[in-house]
């Protein structure tokens, strides 16, 4: 979310997959495996394919993947502004390894904001009613609402691209922003104005 990542990482388990002879494509990955743990990720592959993933295959996606990161990596268009001006508490929650998550955040800008990340296992300890979750995946928005918090789902990612998963109808109905301007716009209060003062001569 923070990040567009989910069309790479897509690719890269649809690649090392396949060279298991375990065929699948990215759709499937963002309707089956995104904003879940590779844990359950691989039982995922396991119970609809009838297959184990062969040894190794943990770490041979995730080396790939680093190395895509390195190269491809980047923030969503206009988090970068926003993350400079937020004027409320903030953290990361993410269902990626902690490693990958550190690197991530390094290589896309993000670090040098100081955002507390916090992974699966892991909790805040904030009041879930006082929470707004920005979420991109139906697990992260059904945990949200299962917490009693609000969220919005970001759908300014690559691999949110096009018509949303009918998954995404909810009752009640789950706002979705293409942009992180739109966000803002919807959110009063979550950050300061942008500095429109000329720059110095």
């Amino acid at each position: 979310m923070l990040i567009d990542s989910e069309t790479i990482s897509a690719s890269v388990l649809v690649e090392v997959a396949a060279e298991a002879g375990i065929a699948f494509d990215r759709t499937h990955v963002r309707d089956h495996f995104l904003g879940r743990s590779f844990p359950t990720v691989a039982r995922s592959i396991r119970e609809g394919f009838g297959r184990d993933l062969p040894e190794g295959f943990e770490a041979a996606y995730r080396a790939r993947l680093l190395a895509r990161f390195e190269g491809e990596l980047a923030p969503t268009e206009g988090v970068i502004d926003l993350l400079g001006r937020l004027s409320v508490p903030a953290c990361i929650a993410t269902s990626s390894s902690p490693p990958r998550a550190v690197r991530s955040l390094a290589i896309a800008g993000i670090a040098p904001f100081g955002l507390r990340v916090f992974t699966a296992s892991e909790t805040m300890g904030a009041s879930p009613p006082r929470c707004l979750v920005v979420e991109d995946s139906l697990p992260g928005v059904q945990a949200a609402r299962a917490a009693g918090m609000g969220v919005l789902l970001y759908a300014g990612g690559g691999h949110m691209a096009g018509p949303l998963p009918a998954a995404f109808d909810m009752d009640p109905p789950l706002a979705a922003f293409r942009s992180w301007a739109a966000i803002e716009r919807a959110v009063p209060g979550l950050a300061r104005p942008p500095d429109r003062r000329p720059a110095a001569p």
